[in-house]
């Protein structure tokens, strides 16, 4: 009973659109935990506790009137799967499926459930025989939750130092490799003013393949000059590999020498990014703030993973946070060296994984007497710690997926449809913008929601949730994380993908932009929009997307 209810609270929509596939996976899933939550019920608490035991012919009748119910519930449910679906595909206006397979979905479910309960029904197996050997010198119950726990420390060693850690490393050689491939279609710059170049500071194979995707993606002046209609430079770019060097401070330490190289602090804004896992910077942040400021920006970031920003996320936290503090300190080191008025103004910029790191980067005590110009952050993780404190202490009454905090002097939230706070409210000395979607699983996820339901889910919820969303105890947990995973795959302007005409506003906010009118800025939207989505339904960025 627990499982069918459990399967079928696993068919409702969360904030990603599921195939098949992922759906199926989730509801044996999650009928799996039912069943072992109705097996722990009777066998931990009735038996243990010696409850009584109902006769044969109530307990069939129960069994019978349960299985009715549960039945025509996930059959309730499996018929409106397709509906649910869609209405997270017209949020995100995406076209409507007609069907969600639903045969399709159970028989992946059954698949899934069996080998849960292949693997549930080993664990009692061992659990049994740890137990049996030491009763022979202790008493059975203690016995048995020894045994338990036994087994259990058996199996989590297992799982993390021989598959998990086999999978990781796996995974470690194959991005490592894929990542030193020299890309035909991007070959080596010839500027010398440009990062890889012959006269570079760092080589252009040492770039890894996220970083020569950067600096061949740069715009030209002439190309910038196309979208704004105005006089342009070429703007700076500067990118360290993980290959460059061998340590982040050694690599940070370069990074400084090519932008110095490259004339960057004589530029009117400089932008420090921490990439995401993988290496990957945003196009379409970049391509924005340049050609907001006609090119006069220089850039610069360093590489601290391989691997994917989940990935990078579980096994090396560490890492990304200790290049990222390493590049600022450099970078902050020498810019507070130079004259006040000779000098750019300084910014952070991240996504996902690179916007939580980015945030570790700069401690307010060390630059509150010489404070950068601010930070655009987006797509924060969850676990972002300077964005869960505001968010938690928002004003009363705003939602949780768009906050305003205090006056809206230090940090403002953004989304597709702009801020809480107008855009003529005044700023303080250092401003600060998180860029954030509602339908992002990786912003909104958390453990908590395993047994409570998400301030983000009240109302009035997000322009990109679904109003058919519900929260379920375990299952909602389960959905939001398998929401994460695919996070990367909705359109451009949902969940992780996040938008360039949704960049213009957080940038014009961060950076002071001041000289663009509002028909000239609608036209910069639409332009860059449509290049980018050009280039992503060429399937050019889509492995990357999210980092």
């Amino acid at each position: 009973m627990l499982g069918a209810l459990l399967f079928a609270a696993a068919l409702t929509p969360t904030l990603i659109p599921r195939s098949y596939l992922t759906q199926g996976a989730l509801a044996g899933g999650c009928f799996a935990i039912g069943y072992f939550g109705g097996v722990l019920w009777r066998r931990l608490l009735w038996h243990y506790l010696e409850l009584p035991e109902p006769s044969a012919r109530a307990r069939s009748i129960a069994n019978a009137l349960a299985a009715v119910i549960c039945l025509l519930v996930v059959l309730v449910c499996l018929w409106r799967a397709a509906e649910w679906q869609n209405s997270i595909r017209a949020v995100m206006k995406m076209a409507p499926v007609e069907t969600a397979h639903p045969l399709k979905v159970c028989a992946i479910a059954l698949a899934t459930f069996v080998v849960l309960l292949v693997l549930g029904r080993l664990f009692a197996l061992v659990a049994g025989f740890l137990a049996a050997r030491t009763r022979l010198v202790i008493p059975p119950k203690v016995a048995n939750v020894i045994g338990v726990l036994l087994a259990g420390l058996l199996f989590w060693s297992i799982a993390s130092n021989v598959l998990i850690r086999t999978a990781f490393n796996a995974l470690d050689s194959s991005f490592r490799e894929l990542d030193i491939l020299l890309e035909p279609e991007r070959p080596q710059p010839t500027a010398s003013n440009r990062t890889g170049s012959p006269d570079s500071l760092v080589k252009w194979r040492e770039l890894g393949r996220m970083g020569r995707r950067f600096i061949a993606s740069a715009p030209t002046a002439a190309e910038i000059s196309a979208f704004t209609g105005r006089p342009a430079q070429d703007p700076v770019r500067v990118y360290v590999g993980l290959a460059g060097r061998d340590t982040p401070r050694a690599r940070a330490r370069l990074a400084l020498d090519e932008l110095k190289r490259q004339h960057g602090f004589e530029r009117k804004v400089l932008v420090v990014i921490t990439p995401t896992g993988t290496g990957w910077i945003d196009p379409a942040a970049m391509d924005t703030v340049e050609c907001l400021h006609h090119g006069d920006i220089a850039s610069v970031a360093i590489q601290y993973s391989y691997l994917n920003s989940p990935l990078s996320l579980l096994f090396q936290p560490e890492y990304g946070a200790e290049a990222s503090r390493a590049l600022f300190a450099e970078i902050y080191g020498y810019w507070t060296t130079l004259p006040k008025d000779g000098r750019p103004q300084l910014y952070l910029h991240g996504l996902s994984l690179g916007a939580m790191n980015s945030e570790k980067s700069a401690e307010l005590f060390e630059t509150i007497g010489d404070p950068i110009a601010g930070a655009l952050w987006s797509g924060p993780p969850f676990e972002s710690r300077i964005w869960r404190s505001i968010t938690a202490n928002r004003n009363p009454g705003t939602p949780a997926w768009l906050p305003k905090f205090r006056d809206g002097r230090f940090v403002r939230f953004m989304n597709q449809n702009g801020a809480t706070v107008p855009a003529d409210a005044p700023w303080g000395a250092m401003r600060v913008v998180y860029l954030q979607y509602a339908s992002d699983a990786i912003t909104f996820f958390s453990y908590s929601d395993a047994y409570q339901a998400p301030a983000w889910m009240a109302v009035p919820r997000g322009p990109d949730v679904s109003p058919e969303l519900r929260w379920y105890p375990i299952v909602t947990m389960l959905q939001l994380a398998l929401d994460m995973a695919v996070a990367t795959h909705t359109p451009m302007g949902f969940g992780h993908v996040y938008a360039p005409e949704h960049y213009v506003d957080a940038w014009v906010a961060v950076t002071d932009v001041n000289d663009w009118s509002a028909e000239a800025l609608a036209r910069l939207k639409g332009q860059l929009a449509a290049k980018a989505r050009q280039t992503t339904s060429a399937g050019d960025d889509d492995p990357d997307r999210g980092g």
